[in-house]
């Protein structure tokens, strides 16, 4: 019998990584340690895309996102680099909404990263675009990069958690990012500018690109000066951990996040995940910390023959709100055991 865990990260509580090992403890405790359970932790290109492809294993010292010095961990395996953006330009990073400074917040140090990787061998670049304090359409990454020739022949994907056009941007994310309503139409703005010099420069039109808007602009940066592909971030994940190989033949999947709501089925994990469990005809258990009242996994997976329908167990409503933020690991274990039962 094999077991699949490959959840997200429960924001604020758990890393993926965390969570698997919990959902894998759980499944033992019910089922038996003979039991196979196959630990995924995936993410969908925002924050924890670096823990779930291996996590860091080089250190840089960066511009962070409000010009101060900022060690960033990284990954390079191989000719493969992996670079998370809100290790260098993220909004935790400057302290949060409230310590951010929208307009002058900069992807410089992100650029950095990814010359570095560069020099130091890779040939493909994969970069995790979620959590960003900057709004500055990836000119400072780019910036950083210059001569962006030295990066010739290099094969950039970037994973992307949002599908947001370039000049959209700033309305969408500037709130969260601290940005007042005068800051937003300064910054909107300044991406319209961006559009026309991208175009002119690197003779590539972001404006209308899926995904372009990504960390305020960076990933139709990316599009542009380096001729990145932007993807979808889960996809991306999924197949670099082969998530998919993972999944065919096994007898159940279990999956999960911090919060369930209407965009767990737009390109993020939990939807992602289902619809592959679907494809391999996989009975699915999700586990989630809280969810939006009208958020759920029913009809979202078409059974296939005679799979039982997904189950979902909502921590907050189950155990309550404390022991679900308070004691999250031992609350998904119980959860995790619960499911395999009803679902083998």
């Amino acid at each position: 019998m094999r077991v699949v865990a490959c959840p997200d990260k429960f924001r604020g509580t758990a890393s993926a990584a965390e969570v698997a090992a919990a959902i894998a403890d759980g499944v033992r405790r019910q089922l038996g340690t003979h039991v196979e359970v196959v630990c995924l932790p995936v993410a969908d290109g925002g924050e924890g895309t670096l823990d779930s492809l291996g996590g860091p294993n080089r250190t840089s010292l960066v511009i962070g996102p409000l010009r101060e010095r900022t060690e960033a961990g990284w990954r390079l395996e191989r000719d493969v680099a992996i670079v998370e953006m809100a290790r260098a330009s993220g909004l935790l990073l400057a302290g949060g909404a409230e310590g951010n400074d929208p307009l002058a917040a900069t992807t410089a140090g992100t650029g950095e990263l990814i010359a570095e990787a560069v020099a130091s061998g890779a040939r493909r670049v994969i970069v995790g675009v979620g959590g960003s304090a900057t709004t500055d359409g990836g000119l400072g990454a780019l910036d950083a990069m210059s001569p962006l020739a030295r990066l010739a022949g290099v094969s950039v994907v970037v994973a992307c958690d949002v599908r947001t056009r370039f000049c959209d941007a700033a309305r969408i994310f500037g709130p969260q990012k601290g940005a007042s309503a005068p800051q937003i139409e300064l910054l909107t703005r300044r991406l319209e500018r961006l559009v026309d010099l991208y175009s002119e420069r690197y003779g590539i039109d972001v404006s209308e690109m899926p995904g372009a808007g990504a960390a305020g602009g960076l990933a139709g940066g990316l599009a542009a000066g380096l001729r990145a592909e932007l993807a979808p971030g889960f996809d991306v994940v999924a197949t670099e951990v082969g998530l998919p190989d993972a999944i065919e033949g096994a007898d159940l999947v279990i999956t999960g996040e911090g919060r369930l709501d209407a965009s767990s089925f737009d390109g993020k994990v939990v939807g992602g995940v289902l619809e592959i469990a679907a494809e391999a005809g996989v009975p699915v258990g999700v586990v989630v910390g809280a969810r939006d009242p009208e958020a759920d996994v029913a009809g979202r997976r078409p059974p296939a023959g005679d799979v039982p329908a997904t189950s979902l167990v909502v921590l907050s409503e189950r155990y309550g709100a404390e022991r679900s933020m308070g004691d999250t690991l031992a609350a998904v274990r119980d959860a995790a055991a619960g499911l395999a039962a009803n679902l083998l």
